[in-house]
């Protein structure tokens, strides 16, 4: 796969492309980072949006999730759940972390959950 210049001007975005391209070369080709790294290249319009009371039906507690993109207050969580994201509203925020869960963004998720084993993609 040939990986374009990051052409982005949100030192955010541009950090968290570099740490996924970073995170996919020490694992084999096509995985997870990979992935990732393609939805957050595309453009905001075209990007990832996913309401909490989506997660919370595909999930179960204790599970692992990483949405390429923004994590919505939309719906009830009740479980506790672990998700990556680019961005997350304060409500989806303060939902996941009342049902005793985390929010982390991409780059704490890539340090914390490296070898993406039991993580989930959600891809809108």
């Amino acid at each position: 796969m040939m990986v374009a210049e990051i052409k982005s001007k949100n030192p955010l975005l541009r950090s968290d492309l570099n740490a996924l391209k970073k995170a996919s070369k020490k694992r084999v080709k096509n995985s997870i980072w990979d992935v990732v790294r393609e939805y957050l290249e595309r453009s905001r319009s075209r990007r990832v949006a996913v309401n909490v009371g989506k997660i919370s039906k595909l999930t179960e507690a204790g599970d692992v999730v990483i949405v390429p993109g923004k994590v919505l207050g939309g719906g009830v969580i009740e479980h506790k759940v672990v998700v990556g994201g680019f961005s997350f509203s304060q409500t989806a925020r303060s939902k996941i972390t009342a049902a005793g869960g985390e929010a982390l963004l991409i780059k704490k998720f890539i340090e914390t959950y490296s070898d993406h084993k039991g993580v989930k993609l959600f891809g809108g």
